[in-house]
Order: structure tokens, then sequence, then C-alpha cells
């Protein structure tokens, strides 16, 4: 009985997104409010848990929030002065043919804008483009969703297998050739969704030779012990690739077509040019990321147990970086490139403020849903709800549990928001079932943090970003309904293939 009640407020949210297409304005407080319910006549929860738990989840909304409010004013910056219609175009003269177009863009760009950033910021960016191209809103939103998800784990410059690592002790040398394997898997088939999404299935055999390249290259650079750059020089292999791919004909490219570049092109290739070297300079110079690491916010929440004995230990809620953070990064691209749009004359002196307007019009009212769905999480997680229901799926496959150790990091990613924060909570765990039953530890890590990718495409919180910056406005649920079959499709094949591997050895 505990483990339906645990899993009410999960079902919940997905009933109200999916079967009544409610947005996440809606559907995010009322699972809320089910869950608040489910943790206060169930599971023990009593006044410290509440404030904590919410306290926390306040702050990791803050997170999700900055990043979300700052990618969409750069990208309405750039809007303002025709850069994102340049963009679009450049890309359009790269590969004139739409259909394989839009299919290197939510596949392969999505996964270079999650390797060198992540946090949503690949949907944030990637869908208006797409939007812009003529791709249907809901379209574009769910194609990048699906198309980003391979890169997570080998994305955010290595931050999140490091935080992987360090929580479940497993050596990189045990963890990162099983993770290779199963996420170049995932690569293929985030390929092929996002192109059946996008109504390019005809693409399928580009999609599958593009495919192996990518993963080939992911594989190898984290075998190469390069992890930290294995997403992002994967991504840059796939545009190449698909520009290799795509059967250029003369008159596709006229002399001198590609020599002339507008000035909106030069100023959306200055604007997040600059961001993508910002993200690289402060995370690959080794003395310069150790100096502006030491600089930290946070707060201090003390131990917390629930009236049923669940424990919390005492520690800090979101420790903010603010001299690494996304949010600050994508400002200061900002600020330079409006400087630099002022001097050369691109648009009036008064597009900040009408990129500011434009921002807080279509973030505004999705912000409700990011607090309420990381509340929700955040309450679950202190609670003891999302242990029980992982613990309830280990306890009931035994010996099978690697067939259901990518949905754990599924779950995790889903009802966390972020493939980190499942592999901190069921990383561990992941790791203790691994010995318990006697098969390789890695494999089922790697299964976890594979799961945890995965379920990006179907995390709440960042389809909410990604239909904030495009303008889905209470639209969430019907993009969920089209990356959900997606994510539990992959999470269940890449769960046999673990089962193989396990089985094999």
């Amino acid at each position: 009985m505990l483990y339906i009640l645990a899993l009410l407020p999960i079902l919940s949210v997905v009933f109200l997104m999916t079967a009544r297409r409610w947005g996440s304005v809606k559907a995010g407080p009322a699972g809320w409010l089910v869950g608040l319910l489910v943790a206060r006549l169930a599971f023990g929860m009593n006044w410290d848990i509440w404030w904590v738990s919410q306290g926390k989840g306040l702050l990791l909304s803050l997170n999700a929030l900055l990043i979300l409010w700052s990618a969409l004013y750069l990208y309405n910056l750039v809007a303002e002065v025709g850069g994102v219609k340049a963009v679009a175009d450049a890309l359009l003269a790269a590969i004139p043919e739409p259909g394989w177009l839009h299919i290197v863009m939510a596949w392969a760009l999505s996964g270079l804008m999650e390797s060198v950033s992540g946090y949503g910021l690949p949907i944030a960016i990637v869908a208006p483009m797409l939007a812009g191209l003529g791709v249907p809103a809901v379209s574009a939103v769910a194609a990048c969703a699906v198309g980003h998800a391979w890169a997570v784990t080998f994305g955010g410059m290595g931050s999140l297998l490091q935080t992987l690592v360090a929580v479940t002790g497993v050596d990189t040398d045990l963890l990162v050739p099983a993770a290779a394997f199963l996420l170049g898997v995932a690569c293929v088939l985030c390929g092929l969704a996002a192109a059946v999404i996008l109504g390019q299935g005809k693409y399928w055999k580009r999609v599958l030779v593009l495919g192996v390249i990518m993963a080939l290259a992911q594989a190898g650079a984290a075998l190469a012990g390069l992890w930290a750059l294995a997403s992002l020089l994967a991504s840059i292999a796939g545009i190449g690739g698909g520009i290799l791919l795509f059967r250029r004909r003369r008159e596709d490219c006229p002399d001198g077509e590609l020599h002339c570049v507008p000035p909106a092109l030069k100023g959306a290739l200055l604007a997040y040019g600059l961001l993508i070297a910002l993200m690289v300079i402060t995370t690959q110079i080794p003395p310069l990321y150790a100096r502006l690491q030491q600089f930290i916010l946070t707060v201090q929440f003390p131990e917390v147990v629930s009236n049923l004995g669940t424990v919390t230990a005492a520690g800090p809620g979101f420790i903010f970086r603010p001299f690494l953070h996304p949010a600050t990064l994508i400002m200061v691209s900002a600020a330079i490139s409006y400087e630099a749009f002022r001097r050369r004359g691109l648009g009036q002196s008064s597009i900040w403020s009408r990129a500011a307007v434009t921002t807080f019009r279509a973030a505004g009212p999705s912000s409700v849903g990011v607090i309420a769905m990381v509340g929700l999480s955040t309450l679950m997680e202190h609670t003891g709800m999302t242990m029980l229901l992982a613990q309830g799926l280990a306890g009931l496959t035994g010996t099978a549990f690697p067939l259901v150790s990518p949905l754990i990091g599924i779950l995790g990613a889903f009802a966390t928001g972020s493939n980190n924060n499942s592999n901190v909570l069921f990383g561990p765990m992941q790791k203790n079932v691994a010995l318990a039953l006697g098969v390789d530890k890695g494999v089922l890590v790697g299964a976890q943090t594979a799961g945890g990718s995965i379920g990006s495409m179907i995390a709440p919180a960042k389809i909410t970003v990604g239909c904030s910056t495009i303008g889905l406005k209470n639209e969430e649920g019907l993009v969920f309904r089209r990356t959900l079959p997606v994510g539990i499709g992959t999470g269940l094949l890449l769960g046999a293939i673990a089962w193989l591997i396990t089985v094999g050895r």
C-alpha cells in the first residue's frame, strides 16, 4: 500500500499533464498538494521535514530559474537584432535540406549545448531556432528534449561524472566503459526518435550512420580519459558529419553565398560563441577553475527526522558558485553582446528593455511550475518516498534487477529534474545492489547514470524551460506525451543490455 501512496504524487502529475493536458503551472502545484497530503498522512512528515525540504527545493528552483531567465533573455536579445533568423538561414545554407537540418539541430546541436552548459539550456536555445525554421512548437521542444538526452552524463564539462564517482566510490576505469557503451546505444536511439518526432523518419539510414559516428566519438574520447570532453567532441562530430552526409549539389551553394556574413549573423555568433568560449575557459583551465570554484554561496540545513524515522543528514542546500554558474556567464555574454550590437548599429538602444519584457512574459508563469515540481521532488526525497520506490523495484526484480536499473535513473531524473540529482540519490543504492547480487558495480552504476541521462527528456522542469522559451503556455503535457514513450522504451532497452552484460560475465 505504501508503494502505491509513494507513487501517487508522480502519477498525479503524469495524469494531469497527459490525460488532462494541464501545463506545469497547474499540474505542478496540484502534484505538490497531493505529495504534501500523502507525506503528512502516510510518511510521517513534520514541520522540520517540511521547511527543510521546501527550503532546499526553493534553492534548487532558483538555480534552474536563473538559467531559464538568463538563457531566455540572451535569446530574446539576439532575436531583437535578427540574429536567430540569421543563424537559421546560415544553417540552412550549410545544409539546404530542411528535414535533415532539423534532425542535426535537434540532435547534434542540442548535444553541443548540453556539453558546454547543461541545465536545460539546450532545449531553451535550440527549440526556438527550430520553430524559426517552421517546425511546430510542440515538435521542436519534444525533439530537442529527446535529442540532447544522450549527452547529459558526459556533458557539463564532466561535472556530473565527477559527482557520481564521488558519491559511489566507483572508479572511472569501471564506470566509464559501461556508461559509454550504454549511452552510445542511447545516442542512436535519441537520433531516431528525434527524427520521428520531427516527421523525418525517411532519414533513418543517415541517422544510423551519424549515430554510430557520434557514439564512437563519445566512447573513444571517454575511454581515452577525455570524458569531460566526450559529449562535446561527439557533438562536433555530429554537426560535421551531418554536413558531410548531406549530398550537396552545385546549385545548392552559389559562388560567394557562404562568404557574405550578414551583421545579424555576426551578432548571433558573437553572443553564443562568447558564451561557449567563457564556459570552456572557466572549466578547462585548471588553475582558473580551482580559483573560481572557491567562491561559493550556500545555506546550511540541519538534520531532520520524519515521524517514521527517515533521517536526512545535515548539510548544505544547493551550492551556488557565482563565477562558474551558467547564468553568470550567460549574462556576461549578454552584456558584452549588447554593447557590441549598440556600437555596430544593430537594433535600437531599447532592445535590452524589449528583450527583458519578452522574457518576463514568457518565463514568469512557468516559474511557478518549476518551483512546485522541485518542491515535490525534495519533499518525496526527505520523507523517504523516492527511496521506497527504488527499493521496491529492487526487491521485486531480484537477480533481474539490471533490467530496471536504468528505469530507477529515469525515475530519479523525473522526480528531481536532474541526472546529477538522480545519481546522488540512487547511485550508492545501485552500487550496493550490485555488491549484494555479485555483479559488476560499474555496469549498474553506468546503467543508473545512463537512465538518468535519458530521464532528462521527461523531466517536467526541463520541459517547462523549453516551452517557456518558445512561447508554449500550458502545453507541457503535449510535449510530455511525445517524450514519455521514448524515455521508457529507451530505458527498457538499456536495461535489457545491462542485464545481458551482467549475465555474460
